[in-house]
């Protein structure tokens, strides 16, 4: 018997029918009460909590260390007792969070990436209540080779359009700039959001090369090498991915329910995939509430790229180092199912609260903000110049002046061939049923 999730648009077949208690409790909180894949008995274990289990072997655990394996070294006990945290965090994450937005591959998979956020958080607090030299001393615990200021990489030494310029812009970043897109396309599914925002980061980079000398770069580095390139593959394969899974036939059957061993391992592959797909629509001139809310979504998710590179700059990290990696792939983590409950959380008038994986990125990039903001005090004296402050003053009056016409004088005046408030509401009663044209119908 097949059913499907009204947020979603992909196509679904198999599984149970649901009960009418089921579809109250999708219709009340959609992301908490989603589908549950069909288990196998012999993987019951799997989906089965543990918790008297994995709180013995915890405490055995530790036991077994404070009393057998306990040295005099104090960085190598701090080390391990910072270990020993991350493990208890991720644990408790694992046993006792809710889940998710996402089932798959396993709800207990992203309890721990909620858990590794909560980790995260702590260890960015840390960081933020000590002084600039203190922090990046921290960093040599990671990596001796850390500590050390870096070497600025100029990209606008030599702007002359030649294969040999062009070679030598080729570096970590080309690449990070397309796999980067492609995972911000997966995120946001949406391509003009996308485009808006690999654009005014280049806009962002022409304004801060006075503080980071790595911003500035060539023209065609930034529109056509940047923008039109890597950007362009990043997002174009993105949405493609997203169109793929949001025409998907989902099957939700377990993998006793297929007879052949081809359709066996095709289901145990697709246990790595999406178990549904919803298309965003975030809709910034449907209302005021959604207007402000994409501005915010854009400018929180240039905030994660600026404090890439802030951090790597005021700690001395370099760009390949595995502590950016690390960030990056974490963050990517973070906010899939974050995304995904900011986006039922604006377009469900029946969703009240925020979601955990929502709020704790939120935590995380200001306290990231915060850090870069506290470090960066004495390091970039110059002031902003006055076409940058022209640029962003001119922007800022630009997205006022939008809102006042699109939701003041078109929406609530009817001005510029809008509908006012009560032609709106008349519209709305014309197009909706009264209650005895409904009972009539029905009957």
């Amino acid at each position: 018997m097949s059913r499907a999730r009204s947020s979603t648009r992909g196509r679904a077949t198999g599984g149970r029918s649901r009960s009418a208690s089921d579809i109250a409790r999708c219709a009340r909180d959609d992301w908490q009460y989603t589908y549950a894949d069909e288990i196998k008995p012999s993987l019951e274990f799997l989906y089965r909590p543990h918790t008297i289990t994995a709180l013995v072997f915890l405490l055995a655990g530790l036991v077994y260390y404070a009393l057998f394996l306990t040295g005099t070294d104090v960085v190598s006990n701090t080390k391990m007792g910072i270990a020993g945290c991350f493990g208890v965090i991720i644990l408790t994450g694992l046993l006792e969070f809710k889940d998710g937005p996402f089932i798959r591959p396993h709800p207990a998979f992203w309890r721990v990436v909620l858990a590794v956020s909560v980790f995260y958080q702590l260890v960015l607090v840390i960081l933020l209540f000590q002084d600039k030299s203190t922090a990046r001393h921290l960093m040599t615990y990671l990596d001796p080779s850390l500590g050390v200021e870096l070497p600025e990489k100029n990209y606008a030494g030599d702007c002359s359009l030649t294969w040999e310029t062009i070679w030598d812009q080729m570096d970590v970043f080309v690449l990070a700039h397309t796999f980067g897109w492609y995972a911000k396309s997966m995120v946001l599914r949406d391509p003009y959001i996308c485009w808006i925002l690999s654009i005014m980061f280049e806009f962002l980079e022409y304004s801060l090369e006075h503080q980071l000398p790595n911003f500035a770069e060539c023209w065609w580095d930034h529109w056509i090498l940047d923008v039109l390139i890597t950007n362009w593959l990043g997002i174009y394969l993105g949405m493609k991915t997203c169109e793929y899974f949001a025409m998907k036939t989902y099957s939700w059957r377990s993998v006793n329910q297929i007879p052949s061993y081809q359709g066996k391992l095709q289901r145990g592959i697709e246990q790595f995939t999406p178990h549904s797909w919803t298309s965003f629509d975030w809709g910034p001139s449907k209302s005021f509430r959604n207007y402000i809310a994409v501005l915010a979504l854009m400018a929180f998710e240039l905030q994660i790229e600026l404090n890439a590179f802030y951090l790597k700059a005021l700690l001395w990290i370099p760009p390949p180092h595995f502590i950016n990696i690390t960030r990056l792939i974490v963050m990517f983590f973070f906010c899939m199912p974050a995304t995904r409950e900011v986006y039922q959380y604006l377009s469900d008038p029946r969703c009240k609260r925020l979601g955990y994986h929502a709020w704790m990125l939120v935590a995380n990039v200001f306290t990231e903000t915060f850090i870069c903001i506290k470090f960066g005090r004495g390091e970039f004296t110059e002031p902003f110049p006055a076409k940058v402050i022209t640029f962003w003053s001119v922007l800022a009056a630009f997205l006022i002046g939008y809102a006042v016409i699109q939701f003041v004088m078109r929406k609530r005046w009817g001005w510029f061939g809008g509908m006012g408030e009560e032609e709106e509401v008349v519209k709305k009663a014309i197009r909706t049923p009264s209650a005895a044209r409904r009972k009539k119908k029905a009957v």
